[in-house]
Parts: C-alpha cells; sequence; structure tokens
C-alpha cells in the first residue's frame, strides 16, 4: 500500500481529524512542562481509536515529544530520582504487559481516578500545611514507580503519579520537568518493543499516521515551552495539582 493509501484506509472524518490533531497538539504542551493533560489526549485517542489500538499509536509520539523534552531540559534532571525510580518502574510495565489483556478496564480505570484523587487531596492538604518535608519512605517511592510503570503500558496514564510523586519531592518546575522528561523518555523507549512484537500496536501502518502527527507535537511542545516560562514555581505547582485531580475526575466518570 501506498502511504496516501494507508491513511485513507484509517477512514477517518474530517472531525476526527481535528480531534486527533488536538490530541497530539495538547502532547506537545504536556511534554513541554503542562503537566496533567496526559488522560485528556487518552481519552481523545482513545475514542477515534479505540483503547488498546490508541496505545500504539500514541507511544511513538509520546518518544518524539520525549527527545525534544530532554534536548531541552537535560540539565535539570535530577538522576538520583530517575535511578530510584526506574527498576520499580520496569517491574510495573512486565506486570502490565502480562496482565494488560486479562484487567477489567472499568475496574482497572476506576482504581486508578481513585489513586489519583486520593494522591491530590493529600497533596492539598501539604501545601496548605506549608511543610517542607519530603517523603523518605522506600516504600513511596517503590510503589509509585510500580504504579507508573503499569500504568504507562496499560493505558500510557503514568503522568498523574509522576504528577504527584515529583511534587511530593518538592521540585522546582523545571527540576519536574527535566526529571520526568528522561525518565519517561527511558521507560517509553523501553516499551516500545512489546507495542511492536507483543501486543503488536504499533505497525507500518501506525507509523505513517504518526508521521503525519509530528508538526502538531513539535508546535505543541514549543507553545508550551513559551507558556511554562511565564509561570512561577508557586503557580506552577497549583496549576499541576489542579490539572491532575481534573484529569483523575475525568478518568473516573469516562
Amino acid at each position: 500500500m501506498s502511504y496516501i493509501e494507508i491513511l485513507q484506509s484509517y477512514n477517518l472524518t474530517a472531525f476526527q481529524w481535528v480531534a486527533i490533531a488536538f490530541a497530539v497538539f495538547l502532547l506537545g504542551l504536556s511534554k513541554s512542562g503542562i503537566k496533567g493533560i496526559g488522560i485528556i489526549i487518552v481519552v481523545i485517542l482513545a475514542f477515534v481509536f479505540g483503547e488498546k489500538a490508541s496505545t500504539g499509536i500514541l507511544l511513538p509520539m509520546l518518544i518524539v515529544a520525549d527527545v525534544f523534552a530532554v534536548i531541552y531540559y537535560n540539565r535539570h534532571a535530577k538522576w538520583k530520582y530517575i535511578k530510584k525510580l526506574m527498576p520499580w518502574m520496569v517491574v510495573g510495565v512486565l506486570v502490565g504487559v502480562w496482565i494488560g489483556n486479562d484487567v477489567s478496564e472499568i475496574i482497572f480505570k476506576r482504581l486508578m481516578a481513585i489513586i489519583i484523587i486520593a494522591s491530590v487531596l493529600i497533596m492539598f492538604y501539604t501545601e496548605r500545611m506549608k511543610s517542607n518535608k519530603v517523603p523518605t519512605n522506600k516504600m513511596f517511592s517503590g510503589g509509585a514507580g510500580f504504579l507508573a510503570g503499569f500504568t504507562t503500558m496499560v493505558g500510557n496514564l503514568a503522568g498523574p503519579i509522576a504528577n504527584i510523586y515529583f511534587l511530593a519531592m518538592r521540585f522546582p518546575k523545571n527540576e519536574f520537568i527535566g526529571t520526568a522528561a528522561w525518565l519517561f523518555f527511558i521507560i517509553n523507549v523501553f516499551k516500545l518493543p512489546f507495542h511492536i512484537f507483543v501486543w503488536e500496536t504499533v505497525t507500518k501502518e501506525t507509523l505513517v499516521l504518526n508521521s503525519v502527527l509530528i508538526p502538531a507535537v513539535i508546535l505543541g511542545f514549543f507553545l508550551g515551552v513559551y507558556i511554562v516560562n511565564l509561570i512561577s514555581n508557586v503557580n506552577y505547582r497549583r496549576f499541576i495539582l489542579v490539572v491532575t485531580a481534573i484529569g483523575g475526575i475525568i478518568l473516573l466518570f469516562r
């Protein structure tokens, strides 16, 4: 099949093309540091392509956006925390690969929503208490890493979990973005072979679709960088908390 024929085989309407372009534009914004909107992206793509198929369509575009993020925010990454989370995330991904087809999607989404909303409420409480203490319990980092790995494999929904963890660590804005950028770049590349060879959700056809959508990702990223530079550290924390909470509510009723 030719390039055009592959695109035509998706039988997408004009409205669906607009929705997809908007979703990947939001993806660029998200990877630039405007966190918490990942759930909206997942919802839009799942609506157009279906739950499982959408994960494979989204993954290569995530990696493209990750490349821009690690280049731009590289100097701000805190490798101590990446090394702490990564082993647990790898375990979470492997568990997600193994049971991804057998997990009840409704139960999974409801459980995730409850975890996210509860975490946000705890973070709002600590913000009001003006405490500068950060969690040092290994159970906290291990649990966050495992949940992030599992949810990123099953539904590309690790963002809220990672947001809560980095907010709890009280990272300044740029360190938050730079550390998350490297963490997800590594884990998304790790996920790719499973999507190609096990789930078969990344194919020649999906990559052709990705190639058309990448400009929207790049546009979103650089617009997002401009917006993030205008936001103070304090307001950035508040923004992440509010948008993450909204995302958890969307997930609950999706």
